[in-house]
Protein backbone atom coordinates (compact mmCIF):
# COMPACT_ATOMS: atom_id res chain seq x y z
CA UNK A 1 0.00 0.00 0.00
CA UNK A 2 1.32 3.45 -0.91
CA UNK A 3 0.06 6.37 1.14
CA UNK A 4 0.60 9.78 -0.38
CA UNK A 5 1.02 12.75 1.91
CA UNK A 6 -1.00 14.74 -0.64
CA UNK A 7 -4.10 13.06 0.74
CA UNK A 8 -3.54 14.32 4.24
CA UNK A 9 -5.28 17.15 5.98
CA UNK A 10 -1.85 18.68 6.64
CA UNK A 11 -1.15 19.03 2.93
CA UNK A 12 -4.58 20.43 2.27
CA UNK A 13 -4.04 23.20 4.83
CA UNK A 14 -0.43 24.06 3.88
CA UNK A 15 0.79 22.56 7.15
CA UNK A 16 2.92 19.79 5.67
CA UNK A 17 5.18 19.74 8.75
CA UNK A 18 2.33 18.02 10.57
CA UNK A 19 2.86 14.98 8.35
CA UNK A 20 6.06 14.21 10.29
CA UNK A 21 7.18 10.62 9.96
CA UNK A 22 4.23 9.77 7.72
CA UNK A 23 6.63 10.43 4.83
CA UNK A 24 8.48 7.29 5.99
CA UNK A 25 5.40 5.15 6.29
CA UNK A 26 6.45 2.75 3.52
CA UNK A 27 10.17 2.81 4.38
CA UNK A 28 10.45 0.29 7.21
CA UNK A 29 14.19 0.88 7.74
CA UNK A 30 14.01 4.65 7.94
CA UNK A 31 10.88 4.59 10.08
CA UNK A 32 12.73 2.28 12.47
CA UNK A 33 15.60 4.79 12.48
CA UNK A 34 13.24 7.61 13.43
CA UNK A 35 11.72 5.39 16.12
CA UNK A 36 15.12 4.55 17.63
CA UNK A 37 16.32 8.16 17.43
CA UNK A 38 13.17 9.29 19.24
CA UNK A 39 13.93 6.82 22.04
CA UNK A 40 17.43 8.30 22.15
CA UNK A 41 16.02 11.79 22.61
CA UNK A 42 13.88 10.58 25.51
CA UNK A 43 16.91 8.93 27.11
CA UNK A 44 18.96 12.10 26.62
CA UNK A 45 16.28 14.21 28.28
CA UNK A 46 16.09 11.84 31.26
CA UNK A 47 19.86 11.68 31.69
CA UNK A 48 20.47 15.39 31.27
CA UNK A 49 17.66 16.43 33.62
CA UNK A 50 18.70 13.88 36.27
CA UNK A 51 22.30 15.13 36.29
CA UNK A 52 21.12 18.73 36.30
CA UNK A 53 18.94 18.03 39.34
CA UNK A 54 21.82 16.31 41.14
CA UNK A 55 24.05 19.36 40.68
CA UNK A 56 21.52 21.72 42.25
CA UNK A 57 20.05 19.39 44.88
CA UNK A 58 20.09 20.73 48.45
CA UNK A 59 19.73 17.86 50.97
CA UNK A 60 18.27 20.09 53.69
CA UNK A 61 15.31 21.14 51.52
CA UNK A 62 12.51 18.70 50.52
CA UNK A 63 12.65 17.62 46.89
CA UNK A 64 9.21 18.95 46.09
CA UNK A 65 10.20 22.43 47.29
CA UNK A 66 13.14 22.43 44.89
CA UNK A 67 11.00 21.76 41.82
CA UNK A 68 12.69 18.42 41.11
CA UNK A 69 10.87 16.05 38.78
CA UNK A 70 13.13 13.00 38.32
CA UNK A 71 15.02 12.59 41.59
CA UNK A 72 11.76 12.01 43.52
CA UNK A 73 11.04 9.01 41.29
CA UNK A 74 14.54 7.60 41.83
CA UNK A 75 14.17 8.10 45.59
CA UNK A 76 10.82 6.27 45.49
CA UNK A 77 12.66 3.33 43.92
CA UNK A 78 14.89 3.22 46.97
CA UNK A 79 18.01 4.78 45.50
CA UNK A 80 20.08 6.93 47.85
CA UNK A 81 17.49 7.32 50.63
CA UNK A 82 17.27 6.18 54.22
CA UNK A 83 14.91 6.45 57.16
CA UNK A 84 12.28 9.15 56.88
CA UNK A 85 13.00 9.60 53.19
CA UNK A 86 16.23 11.43 53.91
CA UNK A 87 18.61 11.49 50.95
CA UNK A 88 21.89 10.00 52.18
CA UNK A 89 23.70 9.51 48.87
CA UNK A 90 23.24 11.31 45.54
CA UNK A 91 25.87 9.27 43.71
CA UNK A 92 23.32 6.66 42.48
CA UNK A 93 21.34 9.49 40.86
CA UNK A 94 24.44 10.68 39.03
CA UNK A 95 25.26 7.15 37.81
CA UNK A 96 21.69 6.61 36.60
CA UNK A 97 21.84 9.92 34.72
CA UNK A 98 25.12 8.94 33.06
CA UNK A 99 23.73 5.54 32.08
CA UNK A 100 20.80 7.27 30.40
CA UNK A 101 23.16 9.56 28.50
CA UNK A 102 25.22 6.57 27.33
CA UNK A 103 22.04 4.81 26.26
CA UNK A 104 20.93 7.93 24.41
CA UNK A 105 24.22 7.99 22.49
CA UNK A 106 23.81 4.33 21.50
CA UNK A 107 20.20 4.84 20.45
CA UNK A 108 21.04 8.05 18.62
CA UNK A 109 23.81 6.29 16.71
CA UNK A 110 21.40 3.47 15.88
CA UNK A 111 18.83 5.95 14.62
CA UNK A 112 21.38 7.73 12.43
CA UNK A 113 22.66 4.40 11.12
CA UNK A 114 19.19 3.31 10.03
CA UNK A 115 18.48 6.70 8.44
CA UNK A 116 21.76 7.25 6.57
CA UNK A 117 23.55 3.90 6.18
CA UNK A 118 21.13 1.01 6.45
CA UNK A 119 18.67 0.11 3.69
CA UNK A 120 15.59 2.31 3.65
CA UNK A 121 13.52 -0.87 3.47
CA UNK A 122 14.49 -3.62 5.92
CA UNK A 123 13.59 -6.36 3.48
CA UNK A 124 16.48 -5.30 1.26
CA UNK A 125 18.96 -5.85 4.09
CA UNK A 126 18.37 -9.60 4.22
CA UNK A 127 19.24 -11.75 7.23
CA UNK A 128 17.64 -11.06 10.61
CA UNK A 129 16.86 -7.44 9.68
CA UNK A 130 14.49 -8.59 6.94
CA UNK A 131 12.54 -10.44 9.61
CA UNK A 132 11.26 -7.10 10.90
CA UNK A 133 10.22 -5.64 7.56
CA UNK A 134 6.50 -5.06 7.43
CA UNK A 135 3.68 -4.40 5.02
CA UNK A 136 0.57 -2.75 6.36
CA UNK A 137 -1.65 -5.46 4.92
CA UNK A 138 0.42 -8.26 6.48
CA UNK A 139 -1.36 -8.88 9.79
CA UNK A 140 1.00 -11.72 10.76
CA UNK A 141 4.09 -9.53 10.43
CA UNK A 142 2.50 -6.67 12.36
CA UNK A 143 1.60 -9.17 15.08
CA UNK A 144 5.25 -10.27 15.19
CA UNK A 145 6.43 -6.70 15.73
CA UNK A 146 3.71 -5.99 18.31
CA UNK A 147 4.63 -9.18 20.15
CA UNK A 148 8.26 -8.13 20.54
CA UNK A 149 7.17 -4.73 21.86
CA UNK A 150 4.90 -6.35 24.45
CA UNK A 151 7.63 -8.71 25.65
CA UNK A 152 10.04 -5.81 26.15
CA UNK A 153 7.38 -3.91 28.12
CA UNK A 154 6.76 -7.01 30.22
CA UNK A 155 10.46 -7.35 30.99
CA UNK A 156 10.52 -3.67 31.97
CA UNK A 157 7.68 -4.23 34.45
CA UNK A 158 9.52 -7.25 35.83
CA UNK A 159 12.65 -5.16 36.42
CA UNK A 160 10.66 -3.16 38.98
CA UNK A 161 9.62 -6.42 40.60
CA UNK A 162 13.26 -7.51 40.85
CA UNK A 163 14.29 -4.15 42.32
CA UNK A 164 11.52 -4.31 44.91
CA UNK A 165 11.92 -7.96 45.90
CA UNK A 166 15.65 -8.68 45.50
CA UNK A 167 17.87 -5.72 44.65
CA UNK A 168 17.56 -3.38 47.62
CA UNK A 169 13.82 -2.86 47.83
CA UNK A 170 11.82 0.35 47.38
CA UNK A 171 10.69 3.15 49.64
CA UNK A 172 7.62 2.46 51.77
CA UNK A 173 5.98 5.65 53.01
CA UNK A 174 3.95 3.67 55.56
CA UNK A 175 7.20 2.45 57.16
CA UNK A 176 9.23 5.56 56.41
CA UNK A 177 12.14 3.54 55.05
CA UNK A 178 13.34 1.37 52.18
CA UNK A 179 12.37 -2.29 52.44
CA UNK A 180 12.23 -5.46 50.40
CA UNK A 181 8.76 -6.53 49.28
CA UNK A 182 9.16 -10.18 50.25
CA UNK A 183 5.53 -11.25 49.91
CA UNK A 184 3.82 -9.60 46.90
CA UNK A 185 0.07 -10.07 46.75
CA UNK A 186 -0.85 -12.24 43.76
CA UNK A 187 -4.51 -12.71 44.63
CA UNK A 188 -6.28 -12.07 41.30
CA UNK A 189 -9.51 -10.97 43.00
CA UNK A 190 -7.64 -8.21 44.81
CA UNK A 191 -5.35 -7.17 41.97
CA UNK A 192 -7.93 -7.14 39.20
CA UNK A 193 -10.55 -5.70 41.50
CA UNK A 194 -8.63 -2.42 41.33
CA UNK A 195 -9.37 -2.26 37.60
CA UNK A 196 -13.08 -1.86 38.31
CA UNK A 197 -12.65 0.21 41.47
CA UNK A 198 -13.18 -2.58 44.00
CA UNK A 199 -11.08 -2.33 47.15
CA UNK A 200 -11.69 -4.12 50.43
CA UNK A 201 -15.16 -5.11 49.28
CA UNK A 202 -16.34 -1.62 48.38
CA UNK A 203 -16.26 0.54 45.27
CA UNK A 204 -14.06 3.61 44.90
CA UNK A 205 -13.89 6.00 41.93
CA UNK A 206 -10.09 6.10 42.24
CA UNK A 207 -9.77 2.59 40.83
CA UNK A 208 -6.13 1.54 40.68
CA UNK A 209 -5.08 4.79 42.34
CA UNK A 210 -6.72 3.58 45.57
CA UNK A 211 -3.93 1.06 46.25
CA UNK A 212 -2.39 1.73 49.66
CA UNK A 213 0.28 -0.95 50.12
CA UNK A 214 3.37 -2.02 48.20
CA UNK A 215 2.48 -5.71 48.30
CA UNK A 216 -0.46 -5.00 45.99
CA UNK A 217 1.62 -2.63 43.84
CA UNK A 218 4.35 -5.18 43.20
CA UNK A 219 1.87 -8.03 42.88
CA UNK A 220 0.12 -6.02 40.18
CA UNK A 221 3.42 -5.56 38.36
CA UNK A 222 4.03 -9.31 38.47
CA UNK A 223 0.63 -9.88 36.90
CA UNK A 224 1.09 -7.21 34.23
CA UNK A 225 4.56 -8.53 33.43
CA UNK A 226 3.17 -12.03 32.94
CA UNK A 227 0.26 -10.76 30.83
CA UNK A 228 2.51 -8.65 28.61
CA UNK A 229 5.05 -11.42 28.02
CA UNK A 230 2.34 -14.03 27.40
CA UNK A 231 0.50 -11.59 25.13
CA UNK A 232 3.71 -10.87 23.26
CA UNK A 233 4.35 -14.57 22.67
CA UNK A 234 0.74 -14.97 21.52
CA UNK A 235 1.02 -12.17 18.96
CA UNK A 236 4.31 -13.55 17.66
CA UNK A 237 2.81 -16.99 17.12
CA UNK A 238 -0.79 -16.14 16.17
CA UNK A 239 -1.86 -13.45 13.73
CA UNK A 240 -4.83 -11.22 14.64
CA UNK A 241 -8.21 -12.86 14.13
CA UNK A 242 -10.42 -11.55 11.35
CA UNK A 243 -13.13 -10.39 13.75
CA UNK A 244 -10.57 -8.45 15.77
CA UNK A 245 -9.28 -6.73 12.62
CA UNK A 246 -12.83 -5.65 11.83
CA UNK A 247 -13.16 -3.98 15.23
CA UNK A 248 -9.61 -2.58 15.32
CA UNK A 249 -8.35 -2.23 11.75
CA UNK A 250 -4.55 -2.39 11.42
CA UNK A 251 -4.17 -2.01 7.68
CA UNK A 252 -2.31 1.31 7.85
CA UNK A 253 0.10 3.23 10.05
CA UNK A 254 -2.38 5.97 10.91
CA UNK A 255 -4.72 3.51 12.61
CA UNK A 256 -1.91 1.88 14.59
CA UNK A 257 -0.49 5.23 15.66
CA UNK A 258 -3.94 6.39 16.74
CA UNK A 259 -4.34 3.31 18.96
CA UNK A 260 -0.93 3.98 20.51
CA UNK A 261 -1.87 7.57 21.28
CA UNK A 262 -5.16 6.47 22.80
CA UNK A 263 -3.22 4.14 25.08
CA UNK A 264 -0.90 6.99 26.06
CA UNK A 265 -3.88 9.18 26.87
CA UNK A 266 -5.34 6.48 29.10
CA UNK A 267 -2.03 6.01 30.92
CA UNK A 268 -1.66 9.77 31.42
CA UNK A 269 -5.13 10.05 32.97
CA UNK A 270 -4.50 7.08 35.26
CA UNK A 271 -1.17 8.67 36.22
CA UNK A 272 -2.94 11.95 36.99
CA UNK A 273 -5.18 10.14 39.51
CA UNK A 274 -2.15 8.51 41.12
CA UNK A 275 -0.20 11.77 41.33
CA UNK A 276 -3.15 13.65 42.81
CA UNK A 277 -4.36 11.14 45.39
CA UNK A 278 -1.97 8.25 45.95
CA UNK A 279 0.80 8.65 48.54
CA UNK A 280 1.96 5.03 48.38
CA UNK A 281 3.28 5.21 44.84
CA UNK A 282 4.01 8.94 45.08
CA UNK A 283 5.22 9.36 48.68
CA UNK A 284 4.58 12.73 50.27
CA UNK A 285 8.20 12.80 51.45
CA UNK A 286 9.33 13.29 47.85
CA UNK A 287 6.30 14.76 46.10
CA UNK A 288 4.70 16.79 48.89
CA UNK A 289 0.99 17.10 49.57
CA UNK A 290 0.08 19.93 47.17
CA UNK A 291 0.31 18.14 43.84
CA UNK A 292 -2.48 19.62 41.76
CA UNK A 293 0.03 21.17 39.36
CA UNK A 294 1.75 17.84 38.70
CA UNK A 295 -1.60 16.10 38.24
CA UNK A 296 -2.74 18.80 35.81
CA UNK A 297 0.37 18.29 33.69
CA UNK A 298 -0.41 14.57 33.45
CA UNK A 299 -4.04 15.30 32.65
CA UNK A 300 -3.31 17.78 29.87
CA UNK A 301 -0.65 15.51 28.37
CA UNK A 302 -3.41 12.92 28.23
CA UNK A 303 -5.66 15.42 26.48
CA UNK A 304 -2.89 16.15 23.96
CA UNK A 305 -2.42 12.44 23.27
CA UNK A 306 -6.19 12.00 22.90
CA UNK A 307 -6.32 14.85 20.37
CA UNK A 308 -3.52 13.06 18.52
CA UNK A 309 -5.61 9.89 18.56
CA UNK A 310 -8.53 11.75 16.98
CA UNK A 311 -6.23 13.45 14.46
CA UNK A 312 -4.54 10.26 13.23
CA UNK A 313 -7.74 8.27 13.27
CA UNK A 314 -9.34 10.98 11.11
CA UNK A 315 -6.35 10.94 8.73
CA UNK A 316 -6.60 7.18 8.27
CA UNK A 317 -7.02 6.14 4.62
CA UNK A 318 -9.95 4.04 5.79
CA UNK A 319 -11.67 7.19 7.00
CA UNK A 320 -10.67 9.11 3.86
CA UNK A 321 -12.51 6.55 1.72
CA UNK A 322 -15.72 7.02 3.71
CA UNK A 323 -15.71 10.81 3.59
Amino acid sequence: MTISTDRTLAADTNLSWLVGNARLIDLSGQLLGAHVAHAGLIMFWAGAIAISEVTRFVPSIPMYEQGLILLPHLATLGFGVGAGGEVVNTYPYFIIGILHLVASAVLGAGGLFHVFRAPAILYNAGGQAAKFHYEWNDAKQLGLILGHHLIILGLGAFLLVLKATIFGGIYDTNLGDVRLISNPNLNPATIFGYLVGLKDGSWTPLGMASVDNLEDVIGGHIWISFILIAGGAWHILVQPFTWVRKILPIENGEEILSYSLLGLALMAWISAAFVAYNTTVFPKEFFGTERLGLANIQFFLGVLAFVGYIWHSWRSPRQVKTR
